[in-house]
């Protein structure tokens, strides 16, 4: 069948509905498994909210909110900008920078001041792109090489590399 429609129901055999088949069962998973996290991001963003560091979450995923909430870190963020504001404020996707753009006005924070925090190559090259302060790469797949060629300012494999200190350090280039 060609036609599809992002309503399409998950056993319709469309793109949508393979891709809203797709969706389903992830939030299945996530309600049984919940989600594994990475003690040391936890516990950096736990610093900087002690900091009072204004902190955002820039995503192109639609589950973005469901996998905060089922970490249970939703509430550590000022603002979200995922995939589902990104397709109601009809944002580009990465590498355009519009959903980095749009969580520094929410959170009213200059982008010359920011940090944009990237694992995705097209994220480094949407940080390059909108000229933040700082595009910290994070290569938990040892493409260390790739996201710096792409954008990154810096890259580190895991935040327990680095402390809030470092952050500050190369924010002052």
């Amino acid at each position: 069948m060609c036609s599809s429609d992002l309503a399409d129901s998950p056993n319709t055999e469309t793109i949508c509905g393979l891709g809203n088949k797709k969706n389903s069962n992830f939030n299945e998973i996530l309600a049984e498994n919940g989600v594994e996290v990475y003690k040391s991001t936890v516990k950096i963003i736990y610093e900087l909210k002690k900091l009072n560091i204004k902190l955002g979450v820039a995503s192109s995923s639609k589950n973005c909110k469901p996998v905060l909430e089922a970490a249970g870190l939703l509430e550590l963020f000022d603002t979200r900008v995922d995939g589902v504001i990104s397709a109601e404020l009809n944002l580009k996707g990465k590498p355009e920078p519009d959903i980095f753009i749009t969580a520094c006005d929410n959170l009213q924070v200059n982008y010359k001041k920011a940090i944009i925090v990237e694992d995705a190559v097209s994220g480094v090259q949407a940080g390059a792109k909108g000229n933040f302060g700082l595009v910290l790469g994070i290569a938990r797949e040892g493409n260390e090489e790739e996201l710096m060629q792409n954008g990154a300012d810096r890259v580190i494999r895991d935040f327990s590399e680095i402390t809030i200190y470092d952050l500050e350090k190369w924010f002052v280039r």
